[in-house]
């Protein structure tokens, strides 16, 4: 758990770095494209980390709130996993 939280941490640590860097790309009247496929690699770098959050709350809170037996929450994790799907394709 503690392995994960700091990979977690670091990697969100390269994104800032990244996204400091595109900063820094449009203050210094960059190629656009260049610009554009930095961003692109932040959000690829974004989903990655986003996928792996999503994955340690599956393996603890939901698994937890299984083994639990308790259908109230149960099905308040359920919810709110369908909640945080339906706004990722808004």
């Amino acid at each position: 758990m503690e392995n994960d939280k700091a990979a977690l941490k670091n990697r969100l640590r390269r994104i800032e770095g990244q996204v400091r860097g595109i900063a820094q790309m449009v203050e210094d009247d960059r190629y656009c494209i260049d610009i554009l496929t930095q961003m692109q690699a932040v959000k690829s770098a974004l989903a990655r980390a986003e996928s792996a959050v999503l994955k340690q709350h599956a393996a603890c809170c939901v698994a937890e709130a299984i083994a639990s037996g308790d259908a109230d929450e149960q099905r308040t994790k359920f919810t709110e996993l369908v909640d945080l799907f339906e706004r990722a394709r808004n």
